[in-house]
């Protein structure tokens, strides 16, 4: 074990929507009798990606004792998966991700690349 960032989810404020899981590339998490939950911690990088789409605010990072993360155990992760996609849209323009990369500006809202510089400029 060594001390790192990890995801940490408040069951309390979970409500089980699911949108967390797919910004999760590593799959360190998955809905659990209706909950999320981080289902292996060495999945998780800490990267965070997870929490500006929570619509609740039941993710965060804290530091803590963790096993290592394990980049080859998030490949093994990844095949047994298979591809998982939500389709997500610009709230600005509507492009979609097979229009232009998008990024979360805030809780389950995205912005595409391209309107981004406008939303930060104006």
């Amino acid at each position: 074990m060594t001390k790192r960032q990890i995801v940490r989810i408040d069951e309390e404020l979970c409500n089980g929507c699911g949108i967390c899981v797919t910004p999760c590339a590593e799959g360190a998490i998955e809905i659990i009798n209706g909950k999320a939950k981080v289902v292996r911690e060495e999945l998780c990088d800490g990267a965070g990606f997870c929490l500006a789409v929570c619509p609740v605010g039941a993710l965060s990072i804290e530091e803590r004792a963790a096993p290592a993360f394990d980049e080859g155990a998030t490949h093994e992760q990844a095949a047994s998966r298979g591809r998982t996609y939500i389709a997500q849209s610009c709230f600005a323009c509507g492009n979609t991700e097979d229009d232009a990369p998008l990024i979360p500006v805030r809780q389950s809202t995205w912005a595409c690349v391209r309107c981004l510089p406008s939303l930060i400029h104006s």
